[in-house]
C-alpha cells in the first residue's frame, strides 16, 4: 500500500500533520443545516424503498449463496471513520476467506483472499448493499465521500493536505470519485489525491441534482467493465 507515497514535486499539496476541516473563506458547504435536512430526508426514504423492494429477497440470497461458496459470517463489519471524523462499524456482505489482514492490506487483483461469490459481488458492487442499514443508522448517506478503514485514514490524512475536510459531510456508499474512475486499490499517490479532490469538490457543490446524477451514473457502472475493481 506504500506504492501510493512515491510522489514529486508536489509540496503545495502535502502536509506532514492533520489538516483539520477547513473551508475557503468561511464559506458554508453541505454542512448548511437546511441542506443536511433535505438530503437526510432522502437518504431515509431511498433507503428505505431499497431495502423493502430490493434487499428484502436480494439479502436472503446472497446470504445462502456466500454459505455455499465459503465458511464464515455473512457479513464483514470494519472500523471506518465517518462525519467529524467519528469512528463507526460500516457493513458489507463478506467476500474474503477469514483473515487478519483485512483492515491494514487492500484486496489486490488475482487476490487469493477473495471467494468465488466474493468477486461477483464486488464486480457488481453488490457487496455494498448492506450499506443501506448504515444510512438508516444515521451514520451513513447514500452519495458522499467513501470512508475508508481506520489505518488508512490516518496513513492518507497524514499525507495529503485538507484531507479531513471529506470527514465534515457523512460517508457515502457512492460517491463521485467513484463513478469517475478511482475505485479499487490505491497503487500510486494520484489514486487518492485524485479521490480526495473530487470528494472536496462534491462537498463544496452538492445539490440534489447532482445527487441524482451520480445515482444514474452508479447504476451505470455497475454495468460497464472496470478494470479497476476486484
Amino acid at each position: 500500500m506504500e506504492k501510493f507515497l512515491h510522489k514529486q514535486d508536489q509540496s503545495e499539496y502535502l502536509s506532514k500533520k492533520l489538516s483539520g476541516y477547513i473551508g475557503p473563506g468561511g464559506v458554508v458547504y453541505l454542512t448548511d443545516p437546511r441542506k443536511v435536512f433535505v438530503k437526510r430526508l432522502v437518504d431515509l426514504v431511498f433507503s428505505f424503498l431499497f431495502l423493502v423492494f430490493i434487499l428484502s429477497w436480494l439479502f436472503p440470497l446472497v446470504a445462502a449463496l456466500i454459505k455455499l461458496d465459503s465458511s464464515g459470517p455473512v457479513l464483514f463489519k470494519q472500523l471506518r471513520h465517518g462525519k467529524g471524523n467519528t469512528a463507526f462499524w460500516c457493513y458489507k456482505f463478506r467476500t474474503m476467506k477469514r483473515n487478519d489482514e483485512a483492515d491494514t492490506r487492500q484486496a489486490s487483483r488475482h487476490d487469493r483472499r477473495v471467494t468465488r461469490m466474493g468477486k461477483f459481488l464486488r464486480k457488481t458492487s453488490l457487496d455494498e448493499t448492506p450499506q443501506f442499514f448504515n444510512v438508516l443508522l444515521g451514520d451513513m448517506s447514500v452519495i458522499g465521500p467513501r470512508p475508508h478503514a481506520v489505518p488508512m485514514n490516518h496513513l492518507f490524512s497524514n499525507e495529503i493536505n485538507n484531507y479531513m475536510f471529506r470527514h465534515s459531510v457523512k460517508p457515502g456508499i457512492t460517491g463521485l470519485a467513484q463513478v469517475k474512475g478511482y475505485r479499487g486499490e490505491i497503487l500510486r499517490f494520484y489514486d487518492i489525491y485524485g479521490r480526495v479532490r473530487l470528494d472536496h469538490f462534491y462537498i463544496k457543490n452538492w445539490s440534489l441534482l447532482l445527487d441524482a446524477k451520480i445515482l444514474v451514473w452508479t447504476i451505470s457502472a455497475v454495468f460497464l467493465k472496470n478494470a479497476n475493481v476486484y
